[in-house]
């Protein structure tokens, strides 16, 4: 079997050769030194997963990982091929965290004027019945689109956010639009319990709920990030939720 050499020096398997330089930064150092083959392997399937990901243009985008975490940097033309980039990772097995770097640079050198981006937004929003109407106010500064407004659910929170993502001139998003609660804790607490109990993804009680007020915790153990997302996921699904602090860890 054919192999390569690392920048440190050593062969490795032709499986782990890179296609490009910007991927040959080998950031996959274990603590205990040396290289994690369980992140070098990782890694690769990472970077295979982009490469297959038929929405993102993954040319520019590098790839490190150390003890499971993954850090996610280079450049992508749209703030959509960034969102879309982390949700790749988030879907491959052994994935423990991720810290996003990728930067946006739109095509062209002729950037969209944030009034042109505000109005467009707008016009996108009031067409998406998730959302409800004259629900969201917006402001764009330099590309930045900040939401702000008040929705009964998560999931209208979410829905406008990803409505003005694939916005040209889009370079970032702040969904600062708040849920207002209109259920009581113990009543959150129940509909989330229930409805882990109900996902097949999850084993329900190696999972806690708490939740003070319109805050949900969710403590315990998952095998896997998509585990964990799933969790997060029936968290927000239940009605006046504001915010989900999840301390679940991946073993």
């Amino acid at each position: 079997m054919s192999q390569c050499l690392s920048p440190a020096g050593p062969a490795i398997d032709a499986r782990q050769c890179v296609k490009s330089r910007r991927r040959y930064d080998w950031d996959v150092k274990s603590p205990r030194g040396g290289y994690d083959m369980d992140d070098i392997i990782l890694r690769q399937d990472i970077i295979d997963e982009l490469e297959f990901e038929p929405s993102i243009d993954a040319a520019n985008i590098g790839v490190a990982v150390e003890d499971g975490v993954v850090t996610l940097t280079g450049h992508v033309p749209t703030y959509a091929q960034r969102a879309t980039a982390e949700d790749v990772v988030r879907r491959v097995k052994g994935v423990r965290g991720i810290a996003q770097e990728i930067e946006v640079r739109p095509f062209g050198a002729n950037r969209t004027a944030d009034d042109e981006i505000a109005k467009r937004a707008l016009n996108t929003i009031s067409w998406n019945t998730a959302v409800p109407k004259d629900s969201v106010q917006v402001k764009v500064r330099q590309g930045w689109v900040t939401l702000t407004g008040k929705v009964g659910w998560h999931y209208q929170r979410t829905a406008a956010a990803d409505a003005v993502r694939n916005l040209a001139g889009v370079v970032g998003v702040n969904n600062s639009i708040e849920v207002k609660p209109p259920a009581s804790a113990s009543d959150v607490k129940k509909r989330i319990e229930d409805a882990l109990k109900r996902n097949a993804e999850l084993e329900a009680q190696a999972i806690r709920v708490d939740v003070l007020n319109d805050k949900v915790i969710l403590k315990g153990k998952v095998n896997a990030w998509v585990e964990r997302s799933a969790a997060e996921r029936a968290a927000w699904s239940a009605p006046g939720v504001r915010e989900v602090e999840d301390q679940l860890t991946v073993s």
